[in-house]
């Protein structure tokens, strides 16, 4: 499994393989092709080496599908189906309501529950493809990781998964300039460089 903790990777058949996609099936007007293969004088970072990986995963799970599908032709529905797909691999407990443990956040004992992909797990691995899309020729305008559906259906996980499980999913606020005008009177100056 990847230290990265999505649990997925391990057990999905090509996984970390370069695709065998051939870019000349695509349109003439869209090409996206996978990530070239860096040599070991360019090494990645983590993000960017997970994101090469979710995104030849991806490409690997369209090739499986019968009848095959081109990352060019893939849209919404394609992305719900793999983050489903994803399911059988993951390692969170979501506790069904018929479940006398759901909504309790450590429950006391096992439970036959079935094990999902958090939605932390999927918020981060859909972020990353959605880049990854973009960088290898998809416009932003056509890129089916930003499709409101997907953010819909990772909405729904969250809600569920935090009913579930009894652990309430708090949104960060955003740091307003206008808050920070105690940290900007201070005496000694600030390392942070802040962007509006």
């Amino acid at each position: 499994m990847s230290s990265s903790g999505s649990g997925y990777g391990k057990d999905f058949p090509g996984e970390g393989s370069r695709s065998n996609i051939d870019p000349r099936e695509y349109h003439h007007h869209f090409q996206l092709q996978p990530h070239p293969q860096q040599s070991p004088a360019n090494t990645l970072s983590r993000y960017e080496s997970q994101k090469r990986r979710d995104w030849n995963t991806f490409g690997q799970y369209l090739k499986n599908q019968r009848p095959s599908v081109e990352l060019a032709q893939c849209n919404c529905n394609h992305v719900l189906d793999f983050l489903r797909y994803l399911d059988q691999f993951g390692k969170t407990k979501v506790h069904i309501q018929g479940c006398m443990f759901y909504g309790q956040p450590e429950p006391p004992a096992p439970c036959t529950c079935p094990l999902r992909q958090a939605w932390g797990s999927l918020d981060a691995l859909i972020g990353r493809l959605r880049a990854a899309y973009e960088e290898n020729g998809g416009s932003p305008e056509t890129n089916p990781f930003a499709s409101s559906a997907i953010r819909v259906y990772l909405r729904e996980v969250r809600e569920c998964q935090a009913k579930a499980r009894g652990i309430p999913y708090k949104k960060k606020k955003k740091n307003n300039n206008k808050g920070s005008a105690e940290q900007s009177s201070s005496s000694s100056p600030s390392s942070t460089i802040h962007f509006s």
